[in-house]
């Protein structure tokens, strides 16, 4: 990862992305830079990830709540201003929320 001159990121300027969930839609805001990326992402009510992830993340929620079920059968609530943190492939994961939520997600490679 090359170091990361100061900047600031104002996210009303980034484009956003629609990515289709199982149910629901997120949209993401990212801010990609060599080895991170950052995003902001927004699921819908009675959203559903798409597919089981084995990749890394910080994830705080900065609205709403949502679910990170594993595909043992875990599954962690998290609400407004709580953040979890897993690195690349020790985990199966994937989201859901009943009602929306919006997140702050950051990944790359000091995860792996």
């Amino acid at each position: 990862m090359n170091n990361i001159t100061f900047q600031t990121i104002d996210w009303e300027q980034i484009e956003t992305t629609e990515h289709k969930g199982k149910t629901g839609t997120a949209f993401w805001k990212t801010l990609q830079c060599s080895g991170l990326r950052i995003r902001t992402v927004s699921y819908t009510s009675g959203y559903l990830a798409d597919h089981w992830c084995q990749k890394g993340h910080i994830v705080h929620c900065l609205e709403g709540t949502f679910v990170s079920e594993f595909e043992n059968g875990k599954q962690f609530s998290l609400e407004r201003g709580i953040t979890y943190v897993v690195s690349d492939n020790l985990s199966s994961h994937r989201s859901t929320s009943k009602n929306g939520v919006k997140l702050l997600i950051v990944d790359g490679d000091f995860l792996k």
